[in-house]
């Protein structure tokens, strides 16, 4: 505050006199002040969010190379004892559009409208439930609907997972993999190399064509399953020419009379005369000595 217009006098700034004087600087205190319970999000929780991501990642990586994922066999079209089967985690929902009220007519109501209520669902559950109680038995509707998603879940996969077995047992039918583990335990009990889908097997040929067993096998349609050439579609449908090196006599007759797999028994259709004859000549099918 200035009393007169010299140049050189004190200019004194008077502030308001209401307002008290404080020595402490207007910044919000640190995260350090709250001990356990927050932090500074860059870099300590960020750093921690992305260790516990690589590590994640790495046991990932880790896994997959140790325990590679097997590969299935070819598509065959042609294969009516393939039973389709998704992954585990798609076995709920396998088993969910085989009701009626989701499939056939309704098939968009199950593959479109009840997913995209779903997903609607989480999406909109921050906007819905903005309640500040997070025990879950304080929160009756969004626990109800976990705890009822969860059930729906386990009991449709547990359903799908029974069904399969059963379609299983009453085909006679054994699982792929079953069958690549089986021929994979062969080979190394024998000391070769495991049957790969990728690499095919050699083939062998049909030993003494003009046989009369020829019209035992086109009357029993073997052709059907094995193809014209008895070269069959494997792993699915086995290979008749060379049946002889995996097969003795005794096991093809056991075979051919009550079926093995997914191959139906013949003892209704074919005399104990024409199966000795067709067997006979099926034990000749052997890959020629190198």
């Amino acid at each position: 505050m200035a009393h007169g217009h010299k140049s050189n006098e004190k200019v004194v700034y008077v502030g308001d006199s209401r307002v008290k004087k404080s020595n402490h600087p207007n910044i919000p205190p640190d995260y350090t002040s709250y001990p356990g319970k927050s932090e500074a999000f860059i870099p300590n929780f960020l750093l921690k969010e992305w260790m516990v991501g690589c590590v994640v990642l790495v046991g990932f990586l880790t896994w997959t190379i140790a325990e590679g994922a097997p590969l299935g066999y070819p598509a065959d079209p042609t294969n009516a004892s393939f039973i389709p089967m998704p992954d585990w985690y798609f076995l709920f929902l396998y088993q969910f559009l085989k009701y009626p009220w989701v499939s056939g007519d309704y098939i968009v109501l199950g593959t479109m409208g009840v997913p995209a209520v779903m997903f609607g669902g989480l999406l909109l559950a921050p906007f819905l439930d903005t309640g500040k109680e997070r025990r879950f038995y304080r929160r009756p509707i969004a626990s109800s609907l976990m705890f009822l998603s969860l059930i729906a879940c386990v009991y449709l996969t547990v359903i799908s997972w029974s069904h399969y077995t059963h379609e299983m047992e009453a085909t006679n039918s054994i699982p792929e993999h079953k069958v690549r583990e089986e021929k994979a335990r062969e080979a190394h009990e024998k000391g070769q190399e495991a049957p790969s889908a990728s690499k095919p097997a050699k083939t062998v040929a049909l030993v003494d064509a003009n046989d009369p067993a020829m019209d035992i096998v086109k009357k029993a349609q073997c052709v059907a399953c094995h193809a014209n050439d008895l070269k069959g579609n494997p792993p699915q449908v086995p290979a008749l020419t060379g049946v002889g090196d995996r097969l003795s006599k005794e096991e093809l007759v056991e075979t051919v009379t009550n079926g093995r797999g997914g191959m139906p028994a013949f003892k209704d259709q074919l005399s104990a005369a024409e199966i000795d004859q067709l067997t006979t000549w099926l034990a000749k099918q052997k890959a020629p000595a190198e």
